[in-house]
């Protein structure tokens, strides 16, 4: 019996023989100094929609937490176990990220879960229904709204979540604090799986745009005469 699958050991064999050997001294700089990234993301579990390969990253660009629908919960300083609040903590407090990024993708499994909490749960604990909760009121009004299709439905909940989980990051101290002094900016964004197509959160509005098509670029300025 192999001690990993087949084709995790060819891909590892790929890298080591590949990226590894044209980032040595990448991957040594990281091991000897320790990472130093700018921007943190939370995303989303699926597998479908990997920031670093999103975002053509170089080992320790990015410092990534994943979760269902890449929700971020408000800040409950209790004694249970907080993953996501965890990772957030240790990125902006120990490496002092400059940017998070909140990320979410089209047909998301776990806001499809959320429109339809009748399901029968995958199992007796039904951790993702109660994962999920934590958008059941927005989930609750947008699958009432009839006027919408189903797929006007998903891609809805999935960009009006990202907003709520970018409200509740700014409920933990550290955050709202350091982005009140300027040293952390906040994002949301959306990644179209079917067309591969990124959309990024206008701050300002809640708009969702695609930064490389719908954002005029920088005027050039005219040379003189």
């Amino acid at each position: 019996m192999s001690l990993l699958p087949e084709h995790l050991l060819n891909g590892y064999r790929q890298f080591i023989e590949g990226r590894y050997l044209q980032e040595t001294q990448r991957y040594r700089s990281l091991a000897r100094d320790g990472q130093a990234p700018e921007t943190m993301v939370i995303a989303c579990c699926d597998s479908r929609a990997a920031p670093e390969t999103i975002f053509g990253s170089a080992p320790g660009e990015l410092f990534v937490v994943r979760n269902v629908a890449n929700l971020v919960p408000p800040y409950t300083p209790t004694g249970e176990f907080h993953g996501t609040s965890a990772a957030l903590e240790f990125a902006v407090q120990a490496l002092k990220v400059k940017h998070i990024v909140v990320m979410g993708h089209g047909r998301c499994g776990g806001i499809n879960a959320a429109l339809h909490p009748d399901t029968e749960p995958l199992s007796p604990g039904d951790f993702i229904g109660k994962w999920m909760s934590l958008i059941e009121p927005l989930a609750q009004s947008v699958a009432g709204n009839d006027m919408l299709t189903h797929s006007e439905k998903q891609t809805a909940l999935e960009r009006v979540s990202i907003r709520m989980s970018l409200a509740n990051l700014r409920t933990f101290p550290c955050v709202s604090i350091l982005e009140g002094k300027g040293r952390l900016s906040l994002h949301g964004a959306w990644f179209d799986i079917s067309t591969g197509e990124l959309w990024a959160m206008d701050a300002q509005t809640g708009d969702f745009h695609r930064p490389l098509v719908d954002v005029d670029p920088e005027p050039v300025a005219a040379e003189q005469p």
